[in-house]
């Protein structure tokens, strides 16, 4: 039916005006407007970030800090990397969003990159770790559903181990203070200690016909950093592959250069069925991808899984530029290459005061367990790091948690080390 002439002038103005400027961003805005808008779900810092560059940012009062944490294992190349930058500007004047009614070219050439790089002949993208777990169990049971029958539903994961905040995957998680008061959680989850070849063992041999899973990440983060052993990883793989299980492995912080190698399990000797990555992999734009092969992804057809967003045309072409980074010898050598520095740095550091029982980790993802006589005051050092001028993480009560930039220089190191010891003299008294 012919539009009204009053509804023709409307559309016609709407269309043509020009842009006009938003004052949403000149806003006043201060840390105390958190606590007035937002969920309590995070208590962040007391200083807001407003400009980045590399591992160095500033806050609202020009204040800079050294970047040791990359937004939890996420800014990967660091703050505005030009081949970042230069992709979401050119993809921006180009196409944003379509759907998964079509696909699009930013998303098919990272998943030719990644197939081409990995063991994996399929991609499926999403938004967020979380999204590329949850996309991982459930295939993982369907697969085992359709080819096995319902009866192998059990999925075997590991204490302390964690996959995200949706209830299927923090259920997966096994941390009681995530995953409780929520109502009934999902059913069919067995948790074990970490690196314990040995109950492993027990459990496939006592459920191997009800198992049609084992996620683990190759090094625990959140859980205190740490490293799987080959022995383990490689126990996991046997007895998945001896039962008829799928092996998922979690690279959603180990992933994408992190350990010095494009993904973790390259550095273990083993070989997944599902893969997830997320963090790193958009480099600070949001996007999550998991990996597998074509049988596994046979289970899944049209409508079984989607997502609105995942594999939209920004995210991909930010991901594609980041991967292209990444996936050099260059970088990839420069991830141990850091790795060594740190350590070195780090050694010292406990040289002239023992602060650390343990210092674990691999490439630039490192933790620094605190000695028996500072247990518990981790998030102490974490604060003081931030009147130092220095950003770090923390995995739990006693470990502080190192995850900088693949790239970041070593001025940036020997200066952000410095903080750092300024941090635990002033927190460890």
């Amino acid at each position: 039916m012919p539009s009204s002439s009053a509804a023709q002038s409307v559309v016609a103005h709407t269309s043509d005006a020009p842009v006009a400027t938003s004052a949403a961003a000149a806003l006043p805005v201060s840390r105390s407007d958190f606590d007035r808008y937002m969920v309590p779900c995070f208590a962040p810092a007391p200083f807001i970030p407003v400009r980045g560059e590399g591992s160095r940012v500033w806050d609202q009062a020009g204040r800079m800090y050294i970047d040791f944490a990359s937004g939890v294992a996420v800014t990967s190349l660091g703050h505005c990397h030009p081949a970042m930058v230069k992709a979401i500007e050119a993809q921006a004047r180009t196409l944003w969003h379509v759907s998964n009614w079509f696909t699009n070219e930013p998303a098919l050439r990272l998943a030719k990159r990644l197939t081409d790089a990995t063991f994996a002949e399929r991609v499926f993208f999403c938004n967020s770790g979380a999204e590329a777990n949850e996309a991982a169990l459930k295939l993982a049971r369907r697969y085992a559903h359709d080819r096995s029958g319902p009866h192998r539903m059990r999925v075997v994961s590991t204490l302390n181990a964690f996959h995200g905040r949706t209830l299927f995957t923090v259920t997966a998680g096994g941390q009681a203070k995530y995953a409780s008061g929520f109502g009934p959680n999902p059913s069919g989850f067995t948790h074990l200690p970490y690196n314990d070849v040995a109950a492993l063992e027990a459990e496939f041999a006592s459920h191997g016909a009800e198992i049609c899973a084992v996620i683990l990440e190759p090094m625990q983060g959140e859980g205190g950093m740490t490293p799987g052993t080959p022995e383990y990883l490689q126990a996991a793989r046997r007895l998945c592959t001896a039962h008829g299980a799928l092996l998922i492995l979690d690279e959603i912080q180990s992933g994408m250069g992190r350990t010095g190698a494009l993904f973790s399990y390259m550095q273990k000797g083993i070989v997944p069925d599902i893969l997830t990555s997320a963090k790193g992999l958009g480099g600070g734009f949001p996007i999550g991808a998991m990996l597998t092969t074509s049988d596994v992804a046979s289970a899944f057809s049209v409508g079984v899984h989607g997502t609105t967003y995942g594999g939209n045309p920004l995210a991909c072409a930010v991901a594609g530029a980041v991967f292209d980074v990444i996936n050099t010898t260059e970088v990839l050598d420069g991830v141990k290459a850091r790795h060594a520095l740190f350590m070195e740095g780090l050694r010292a550091i406990n040289g002239r005061r023992r602060v650390f029982r343990d210092l674990r980790g691999e490439g630039v993802w490192i933790g620094c367990e605190l000695d028996s006589t500072w247990r518990g005051k981790a998030m102490d050092v974490m604060t003081a790091a931030g009147d130092a001028g220095l950003i770090v993480l923390v995995a739990g009560p006693d470990v502080v948690r190192l995850a900088p930039s693949l790239v970041i220089s070593l001025d940036e190191i020997l200066e952000g080390l410095a903080r750092l010891e300024t941090a635990l003299n002033h927190a460890l008294q």
